[in-house]
């Protein structure tokens, strides 16, 4: 081996050792600071004691200032030494130990061993250089250095009780990529929710702007809260422009990690006006409409933003429009899961089957405009008459049984509030909620869920606008940061066929039954035994007493425009007779002819 090599083969050794010696110290040196912060208010509180007692028996007759002095030496030897101070003890007893021991060792021994000590100390200097150089970006600012300087132990504890803190110590603070993260002990009746109340007296006490983002939340253990101001984000300096290779719906503000959602899940998203709702959707409708086996249906009444959207996707914008793109979407849901295999659990997209996401953009203005529309009926008498419909109970069936068959529902409003802008019946069945900035903790709590607040959910207080919370279940609390897509990138994404309903039949496996569609051409035709028209037959069938065609509603589940156009097609076809009360019975001979 060359001296090269020989050389070569030491510097990785040292770099390797000065690696690990770095890395101890430094995770060494934190829990020491930790342990430090947390116990040096009880040898404070313990010299207060021991100055009371020695008020009390000045001449230490009692057991009182003995107790008090025997508490004071064991807070003292709780309290761990600095990194520093304990590796300079440590260094002054191996120089005493080697000074005793020296006359018994040989020279050479010696000399190998100072030599190795030095290069390991020179390595470890080298290596703390580099990553202090490597660190440096996170040099704070003015405004950062002055809020360090107000979270450090001692000042907050002198100034605590002024400000109506008694009973609360900070531990270290730290200065990340996402701002200053504090912990905060909490003494006596004090908890986190407290703390959170009293946040106009923490910042009284640190001298925070107004303006400057403050968070509280639960420690990692009972009777510790954690601090956030975030004074940067880790979404700084990223390109936040939308391109197809920048797919993402934005960046987490406090690791930089890239924030997807995936297809396949109800998305409920909400924010008030101007915070950028819009603009946080369209890569997620972007997702939504590209590829074969993906189709997008907007449901947009202001006739805004489905307007960009018209060349790929299906957009409904008017209540009629509305009422029949629902229809023909629960129609091709019942067909779906009419022809499911056995055995499985959720659709497989095609291109002629693909998964169609719906998207309703400001459900508010669905819930009021798309009800009641007048609709002309003919009977069976041959009268015309005029119905009202709604489509929210297609929508609400959508939200209850879309997923199996891969029709999702996406519901966005500007007025987050239960059977105001969210229908009562498809709030519950929402699985990812996208909230911007609203108004009140109390909208909040609607979208994030009841337990939104405790648990640092605090959408009322995201700044405007591009600035979302996105709660799915595995992610914490952290803001991300929006991409923007602008309008014109919208306009000139590549055309796609708006998906519709072709009526063609399923494809299933050999042996499964499948639905075909009967249109009403004058001459009469017996519908299959599936879907909506299956249900509502077998629910007549299996009734205790013939029920009314409301009742039909509750049994079957399905919407009320579903079941009068199924009724409609059984007494047509002579498949079910409607009594003079209303009551919809199986006419006799067809009971025997099922007997038989």
């Amino acid at each position: 081996m060359s001296h090269a090599q020989v050389w070569r083969t030491h510097r990785q050794y040292a770099a390797t050792a000065a690696r690990w010696s770095a890395d101890h110290w430094r995770k060494e040196a934190d829990r020491r600071r930790a342990l430090r912060a947390q116990r040096k208010p009880l040898v404070a509180d313990a010299r207060a004691a021991l100055a009371q007692a020695r008020a009390v028996d000045p001449q230490g007759v009692t057991s009182l200032r003995h107790r008090a002095e025997r508490e004071l030496r064991t807070a003292k030897r709780h309290v761990p030494d600095p990194m520093w101070l304990f590796a300079t003890k440590t260094a002054v007893a191996l120089g005493v130990a080697g000074y005793v021991w020296l006359p018994q060792v040989s020279t050479r021994v010696w000399v190998w061993s100072a030599v190795a000590v030095v290069a390991a100390i020179t390595a470890l200097t080298v290596w703390i250089a580099l990553r202090e150089r490597d660190t440096s970006g996170l040099n704070p600012t003015a405004e950062e250095t002055a809020l360090l300087k107000r979270l450090q132990p001692q000042h907050w504890k002198e100034h605590a009780e002024q400000r109506g803190l008694d009973g609360t110590f900070t531990g270290r603070p730290k200065l990340t990529e996402a701002g200053i993260v504090c912990a905060v002990r909490l003494d006596g009746k004090w908890t986190a929710s407290k703390l959170r109340a009293a946040e106009d007296h923490v910042r009284a006490l640190l001298g925070a702007r107004t303006e400057l983002p403050m968070q509280i939340k639960a420690g990692k253990q009972g009777g510790w809260a954690e601090l956030l101001l975030r004074t940067r984000s880790a979404a700084d300096g990223d390109d936040l422009k939308w391109t197809p290779e920048r797919r993402s719906i934005g960046v987490d503000t406090v690791t930089g990690e890239q924030v997807t959602v995936p297809l396949g899940e109800r998305l409920l998203i909400a924010g008030r006006s101007g915070a950028g709702k819009s603009v946080a959707s369209r890569p997620l409708l972007y997702d939504a409409s590209e590829g074969d086996t993906n189709a997008l249906v907007i449901i947009d009444l202001k006739m805004v933003e489905g307007r960009l959207w018209d060349h790929r996707a299906r957009v409904a914008s008017t209540p009629r429009q509305v009422i029949d793109v629902v229809d023909e979407l629960e129609t091709e849901m019942l067909e779906r899961l009419a022809v499911l295999p056995k055995g499985q659990d959720t659709w497989t997209p095609t291109p002629k089957r693909p998964r169609i996401t719906v998207v309703v953009d400001e459900g508010a203005e669905v819930m009021s405009a798309a009800t009641k529309v007048p609709y002309e009926t003919e009977g069976a008498d041959g009268k015309t008459t005029t119905v009202k419909r709604s489509a929210l109970p297609g929508l609400e069936s959508l939200a209850r049984m879309g997923r199996a068959a891969l029709i999702d529902l996406w519901w966005m409003t500007q007025k987050p509030t239960i059977d105001d802008g969210i229908p009562k019946q498809i709030a519950p069945q929402i699985g990812v909620s996208i909230c911007l900035a609203v108004r009140t903790p109390a909208e909040a709590r609607v979208v994030l869920g009841e337990d939104a607040q405790a648990k640092g959910w605090n959408a009322d207080e995201l700044p405007v606008p591009g600035v979302a919370l996105i709660r799915d279940g595995k992610r914490k609390p952290d803001p991300v940061q929006v991409r923007y897509m602008d309008k014109t990138v919208v306009i000139a994404l590549p055309d796609r066929t708006p998906w519709t309903r072709t009526g063609a039949p399923a494809t299933a496996t050999a042996g499964t039954p499948t639905l075909a569609l009967v249109k009403d051409t004058g001459t009469e035709q017996e519908p299959e035994r599936d879907g909506a028209v299956s249900r509502v037959l077998k629910a007549i069938e299996t009734a205790d007493a013939p029920p009314r065609q409301r009742d039909l509603v509750d049994i079957t589940g399905l919407s009320k425009g579903a079941v009068s156009k199924a009724v409609k097609t059984l007494t047509t076809g002579g498949k079910v007779a409607r009594s003079l009360d209303g009551r919809l019975t199986i006419p006799r001979e067809d009971s025997d002819a099922a007997a038989a």
